[in-house]
């Protein structure tokens, strides 16, 4: 496996998830309102926050791409993930973003996003992701819009529907 590239943005940093940040993502996995629209909405616990940790990884060197930590630049805190999800039977190479609640607002998803898109089309030859969102979660399709990526319409999607938004 190849090393995870870490990469800088003005306030953040994105690089590759460790052990020690379980408990920080533990935390954000807990909150019922940043777990609303993840998955099949809900909060989780500890255990399954410890496999996405290890899904996270495991992409990198499965695949090539995956999910990195963000975490604030000045602080070195863990603020949530961002990245490329692809596992077996998802609907295609998908951009995702997780912040904790406290990072809202402040234009951190935006950023990391950016950076991690650009880095995928650039470095890992990425040139069309989606982003799978629900259509409740304004938040999430107010930034893929602003991310420039058009909705192409719902879908089926772990028990629910998902609009479709692709990435230029």
């Amino acid at each position: 496996m190849n090393a995870i590239p870490a990469l800088s943005t003005a306030r953040l940093r994105l690089r590759a998830h460790t052990l020690a940040d379980l408990d920080a993502h533990a935390a954000i996995c807990a909150d019922v309102e940043v777990m609303r629209y993840i998955g099949v909405g809900g909060p989780v616990g500890r255990d399954v926050a410890w496999r996405q940790l290890a899904f996270h990884l495991g992409q990198w060197a499965l695949l090539g791409y995956g999910m990195w930590a963000v975490e604030l630049r000045a602080e070195r805190r863990l603020i949530g993930s961002v990245g490329f999800l692809n596992p077996e039977g998802w609907p295609g190479c998908e951009l995702g973003w997780t912040l904790a609640r406290n990072a809202w607002g402040q234009g951190y998803a935006f950023e990391a996003a950016s950076a991690a898109r650009s880095f995928g089309r650039d470095a890992l030859g990425i040139s069309q992701p989606i982003s799978l969102i629900r259509e409740a979660n304004a938040r999430s399709v107010q930034l893929a819009q602003r991310l420039g990526a058009v909705n192409t319409g719902p879908i089926e999607f772990l028990g629910g529907t998902a609009l479709v938004f692709r990435h230029a």
